[in-house]
């Protein structure tokens, strides 16, 4: 099976999920300057879930850009990442309504905790299809920055609990690590097929 359809369906859910983002956002109501206050949270919110679906859509494209082979598994283990990414329009909204407010804090790391988780295991079902010895196994190796940034939403999620602005500082903090696409996979990708 190839990857085209692939690529264009978990594009055109990334598309959808900005969207969806961005109409989440509301006029102000008054014709000052003062009136956009209302929107500071909401727009930090979507400004930091706006830079962590983009990295994650980077990234997916370096990952598929050597990928060959697709078959049932991987649909599956793509499906699940675009399942959880596809809830940052409704946390992301609701963290910056609230103004990170604990539960909302909370609940928006735990799903960019299980957008990670799955985006790792995508990468897993990808080498295991193409093999352990691909090109693409050696690139991704262990996946420390992975690893690390699932970590650290692990961590900021209870954190969220008790210091909301500290987990959102954590869940910047990983987005700042990933704004410069995976470097393995980019540099990878500038090599002939």
């Amino acid at each position: 099976m190839t990857k085209g359809r692939l690529e264009a369906f978990s594009d055109g859910v990334i598309a959808i999920i900005i969207t969806v983002m961005v109409l989440e956002l509301k006029v102000p109501h008054g014709d000052d300057l003062s009136a956009l206050r209302v929107l500071a949270a909401p727009f930090a919110a979507y400004v930091l879930s706006f830079l962590h679906v983009g990295i994650y859509w980077n990234n997916h494209h370096h990952l598929l850009a050597r990928t060959e082979l697709v078959n049932g598994k991987v649909l599956w283990a793509n499906l699940n990442f675009l399942f959880w990414l596809s809830l940052m329009p409704v946390t992301t909204a609701w963290m910056g309504e609230t103004r990170l407010a604990p539960v909302p804090t909370a609940l928006y790391g735990f799903d960019l905790f299980l957008a990670g988780v799955s985006y790792f295991v995508l990468g897993r079902v990808l080498v295991r299809n193409q093999g352990p010895r691909s090109p693409l196994a050696q690139l991704i190796g262990s996946d420390t920055k992975g690893r690390l940034s699932t970590g650290l939403y692990a961590v900021a999620v209870p954190v969220a609990c008790a210091h909301p602005r500290l987990a959102a500082a954590i869940y910047a903090l990983v987005a700042l690590m990933w704004f410069i696409p995976d470097r393995r996979l980019e540099s990878y990708e500038a090599l002939p097929p």
